[in-house]
């Protein structure tokens, strides 16, 4: 059987610039982000008494002076809004218990310039200028927001805003998706040539440490351009994918998600005939879960910031089902998972009919291993919060 849409138009991920194509699905269909970020909703509030210690480090400005808040990786669905609603309503409340007026907020919601943002912001409710008469009934009010906000397109692994002006940095099931898929990571000259995978969980010890090393390259830069537009006293809190093994080969429940059923569904398509092995070796998911000595060892060398927490966090389950006894739900609830964060990335590499199919296949085996992912597929979070030295 001929390949299907396999042409020139497809675009081999690593020769792409990755910041000018990847984002979450946008949209509000089945397999869109909005639809299918559930499970980090429930992490992302499972940390907040973590958020919440790391807001109470941040020195209170001036009435007069804006407290400005940035979300770095903020995607498209409401789980950003949610938390910049949790921040403003914590420092609003800490300028109440010293007495002190509460200043005016400013929100920027930043991601790649694929992101989805006008989905992002039809989702912001209207700002509470005139409809409210104080910060407190605006803080009261589910359908007024009570800050100014904004979106940045663009890297965070390079400069997004001027020098000393953001009080509050939150990033959030992001920092583990790298700038690139290594180079070595492709080629088939090299040691750490994937082949026949595509993605690092299981793959070979120099595949893994190529992963680790643009890892850290890449929070190296982050933290570089972080420490130059943090406010002198402000904090910032991040948590990203995490893993427990001190072996990166072993990538924990990102390894289940993307190195199991997903990787299986790819040879699938091979084997039929679909696609090349060569078209499959040539994608990677770029994707690195790293250990808390990974993390740690990037932030000292960088030397600016202080670590006032870092642990690993248990998030749960990836997969929310409102029925756990449903197994076509479960697979379901997998393959979207999959494509929620992915699937950008696979139709630019093998086109959008192959994408299909190849989504299907990973429903279909996740189906068949319901009861198994349900109890075993458990994601960890690396949880970082820094401030300035």
């Amino acid at each position: 059987m001929a390949p299907l849409g396999d042409n020139k138009d497809n675009v081999v991920v690593s020769n792409f610039k990755l910041e000018r194509m990847l984002s979450m699905k946008g949209g509000k269909g089945e397999a869109s982000y909005v639809n299918n970020s559930q499970a980090q909703a429930q992490h992302a509030r499972s940390m907040l008494h973590l958020l919440k210690d790391t807001l109470d480090g941040v020195q209170l400005n001036s009435p007069d002076i804006p407290f400005v808040i940035a979300d770095l990786g903020c995607s498209c669905g409401s789980n950003t809004i949610f938390i910049i609603d949790v921040i403003v309503e914590h420092m609003s409340k800490r300028y109440e218990a010293v007495g002190q007026e509460t200043p005016e907020f400013s929100a920027f919601f930043s991601d790649l310039p694929s992101n989805d943002f006008n989905t992002l912001f039809q989702l912001l409710p209207p700002l509470a200028n005139n409809s409210c008469g104080s910060m407190e009934e605006c803080l009261a009010s589910n359908s007024h927001r009570s800050y100014f906000a904004a979106g940045v397109p663009g890297s965070f692994y390079r400069r997004l805003f001027p020098a000393r002006s953001i009080d509050v940095f939150y990033s959030a099931f992001s920092l583990h998706w790298l700038s690139q898929v290594p180079d070595i990571v492709l080629d088939k000259r090299s040691t750490a040539y994937n082949k026949g995978k595509i993605y690092i969980h299981g793959a070979n010890e120099n595949t893994a440490n190529a992963y680790r090393k643009q890892f850290q390259t890449d929070l190296a830069n982050f933290l570089g351009a972080r420490c130059k537009e943090m406010k002198r006293d402000g904090s910032m809190f991040l948590a990203c994918l995490g893993r427990t093994s001190v072996d990166p080969t072993d990538q924990g429940g990102a390894g289940l998600l993307f190195g199991t059923h997903y990787q299986d569904a790819w040879d699938d398509l091979v084997q039929e005939g679909l696609i090349t092995s060569e078209k499959r070796d040539k994608f990677n998911i770029p994707v690195y879960a790293p250990s808390i000595q990974d993390f740690k060892e990037v932030v000292e060398a960088n030397g600016s910031f202080k670590i006032n927490n870092l642990q690993v966090f248990r998030g749960g389950s990836p997969l929310v089902v409102k029925h756990p006894d449903d197994e076509a739900e479960i697979g379901r609830a997998l393959a979207n998972s999959c494509r929620s964060v992915s699937g950008v990335l696979v139709d630019a590499h093998i086109g959008e009919q192959l994408c299909d199919e190849l989504f299907s296949r990973v429903e279909e085996r996740a189906t068949r291993h319901a009861n198994e992912l349900l109890q075993n597929l458990q994601f960890f979070h690396i949880v970082a919060s820094l401030s300035l030295v």
